[in-house]
């Protein structure tokens, strides 16, 4: 069976999971890998035959989607030549991360496709939901358009909703407290960060940025560019985690039994809904990263409350059971013919 794994490459948290997925999918079938987009700062660490432009979203210097500059950006009929471009029908299966290249050549193609994404999971109908009428929703739901969804959420909120892939590195690490708070705010610039944070001098930051190439010291604020290793060390060894409402790294903040708050990317419905899957948990969440939150942030510091959840490791169990019809319809043919 050839397959293609389409993967968004906006966010660390697909390529997090790809990670995760890939050694399954290969031994599976013959795998290629497609990534779109560029806004991630970590490797796949695995052959890509398909590097494409895609779609991106441009961050607002206020920690949300800036959407004038995201439409000003988009180069639509780029977008449209990437799609056609694409041998989509050379598969006989596309399993898809919130990738639009591939979404989209295969509903114009009536190539088989299934999507397994967190976003699936934020659309289910049973998942929590944050306000009625969102823009956001909508581009949630045709961004990648798939017949056949399956998701990842913080709880498995229907049958169709898995608990998170934690990686291996991740449930491999050992589990300590040096008192120190893991910082990951990727839509807020660093030095306004350090300007709120340094103001809580009780506990040692750990803040990690793109903004940075080297080590950074100041007062009891230190400053890590992104790197997987350092990372995952400062994670497993904190006292808590600050960061935003995406999946991956809450995921593995709770995953790893550490105290967790929130900060929802402004104007990002999946972030909203995010915090409030998580808000119902018991987790801590802030609207926005300023002075008035001292106060709470600091009580957050100051508290011991663990949120308890079961993340077992099914990854190679759900890949074998979304592949298997589609391998009675193509493999099994081929060996009885």
């Amino acid at each position: 069976m050839k397959l293609l794994y389409a993967i968004q490459g906006t966010g660390n948290g697909h390529i997090t999971r790809a990670k995760e997925i890939i050694p399954i999918l290969q031994e599976k079938g013959e795998l290629d890998i497609l990534i779109s987009g560029n806004e991630n700062n970590l490797d796949v660490g695995f052959d890509v035959k398909y590097n494409l432009k895609g779609l991106n979203f441009t961050i607002g210097k206020k920690g949300g989607i800036d959407f004038s500059k995201s439409f000003k950006k988009m180069k639509l009929l780029r977008f449209y030549k990437e799609i056609k471009k694409l041998p989509i029908k050379d598969y006989d299966l596309i399993i898809n991360d919130f990738e639009p290249i591939s979404a989209w050549a295969a509903k114009l193609n009536n190539v088989n496709i299934i999507s397994l994404s967190h976003q699936n999971a934020v659309l289910d109908v049973a998942s929590p939901k944050y306000g009625k009428y969102k823009f956001e929703k909508y581009i949630l739901k045709y961004y990648a358009p798939c017949n056949e969804r399956f998701g990842f959420h913080f709880k498995s909120y229907s049958s169709e909703t898995f608990t998170p892939i934690i990686r291996k590195t991740i449930r491999a690490k050992k589990i300590t407290n040096k008192g120190h708070i893991t910082v990951y705010l990727p839509s807020y610039k660093v030095d306004e960060i350090v300007k709120i944070l340094s103001k809580i001098p009780i506990v040692k930051w750990h803040i990690f940025s793109k903004d940075v190439k080297r080590l950074i010291f100041k007062k009891n604020v230190t400053i890590y560019p992104i790197n997987e290793f350092d990372f995952i060390k400062s994670m497993s060894s904190s006292a808590g985690v600050l960061c935003g409402a995406g999946f991956e790294t809450p995921s593995e903040a709770l995953y790893l039994k550490k105290k967790l708050m929130v900060i929802p990317m402004k104007s990002q419905y999946e972030q909203q809904c995010n915090a409030l899957a998580l808000k119902e948990m018991g987790v801590s969440v802030i609207k926005k990263l300023n002075n008035r939150r001292i106060p709470k942030i600091t009580k957050w510091i100051l508290s011991n409350k663990i949120i308890e959840v079961e993340y077992p490791d099914t990854t190679e169990e759900i890949i074998e059971a979304i592949l298997l019809p589609y391998y009675y319809q193509t493999v099994l043919p081929t060996i009885l013919s």
